[in-house]
């Protein structure tokens, strides 16, 4: 079990860190009443999943038999 939530923890903190940049920049701004407003277009299911991989190999990893 510790094996399989290190592994997860990794995918989990890799799928975060490349889906959440991704997201980040997939954004549109325009201007309305001279102020610029940006708005996300992005797709935010694959970070939620990759934050709740992250999550459960965080607890498997530490509660994993030794």
């Amino acid at each position: 079990m510790k094996t399989a939530g290190i592994i997860l923890l990794i995918l989990g903190i890799i799928g975060t860190i490349m889906f959440g940049l991704q997201a980040m920049q997939d954004s549109e701004s325009f201007s309305l009443f001279g102020m610029d407003i940006a708005v996300s277009t992005a797709n935010w299911t694959p970070v939620i999943i990759s934050v709740i991989l992250l999550v459960i190999g965080l607890v498997l990893s530490t509660r994993g038999k030794k």
